[in-house]
């Protein structure tokens, strides 16, 4: 059973251990929609139901958590809604490029995703569903919802870009998790994949994250040229083959990162 979550970045010498343990409850009951119980929670935290009851109460009188009235169960209140869609306004690109992605998922028929990157992982920041699926398939992604950078197409465009430094922090450590049988955990193979990457201009996901689903993507750039987040197309592999990334949705995907860059105020060359 998994209990402790790691925090991200070097920790600082002067942290206050009540908000570690808050923050950690919080990222770990964001983990189960249905809520958990005081021992469950509790035991999934590695502290005393005491302790986990006390900072709930706390957290509770504050709305970042709540208790189902019913079962118990606690839950992420919502408060942290309004945190997160404040934060979303406060990305002020996203603005920018919401034309642009609506435009580029009518035009392919699939479902576009916008991502920054949040040390090793994605966060996702907006999502397009085309109106014109006849499959009826749809992306199970939602908004704020994260995944591991070095898996997704969207997470090797940011991690190609990024100064060396960096790179080495993220991919160092614990290492490259395995999503799929496609995924490429050995740190000196994705470098030299990152390296394609960043010659190309574009990146795949060929099921690495997620049997079944296939994906390119694109990075967008601000005025300074800085590349600072990234859009990709993704589509269930039934409907979508790795030969129609390349030949057909790559250079659309490209085409509209270079719009959304130019409209933030990036000179293409």
């Amino acid at each position: 059973m998994e209990t402790q979550t790691v925090l991200k970045g070097s920790k600082p010498k002067n942290t206050v251990q009540s908000l570690e343990r808050a923050a950690l409850i919080l990222e770990v009951l964001s983990r189960f929609s249905q809520g958990l119980s005081l021992g469950e929670l509790s035991e999934r935290v590695s502290l005393s139901k005491g302790t986990v009851h006390r900072l709930l109460s706390s957290l509770s009188y504050l709305d970042f958590i709540r208790q189902d009235p019913l079962s118990k169960q606690y839950l992420l209140g919502f408060k942290l809604v309004e945190l997160g869609n404040s934060l979303l306004n406060q990305i002020d690109f996203r603005i920018e490029a919401r034309p642009f992605l609506i435009e580029l998922a009518e035009s392919t028929k699939e479902t576009v995703h916008m991502v920054i990157l949040d040390h090793k992982e994605v966060l996702y920041i907006d999502k397009v569903e085309s109106s014109g699926h006849t499959s009826g398939l749809r992306m199970a992604s939602m908004l704020g919802s994260r995944i591991p950078a070095h898996c997704s197409a969207v997470g090797k465009v940011l991690l190609a870009f990024l100064p060396e430094e960096e790179y080495e922090k993220i991919t160092g450590g614990d290492g490259l998790p395995k999503r799929t049988e496609n995924t490429i955990t050995d740190p000196k193979k994705l470098k030299a994949h990152l390296k394609q990457i960043r010659q190309g201009g574009y990146a795949l996901d060929n099921e690495e994250n997620e049997i079944g689903i296939r994906c390119v993507a694109a990075p967008i750039r601000d005025q300074r040229g800085e590349v600072i987040a990234a859009i990709s197309i993704s589509a269930p592999s039934i409907r979508i083959k790795t030969r129609t990334l390349v030949t057909s949705l790559k250079d659309q995907v490209i085409e509209t990162a270079l719009k959304i860059s130019r409209k933030l105020g990036y000179q293409h060359a």
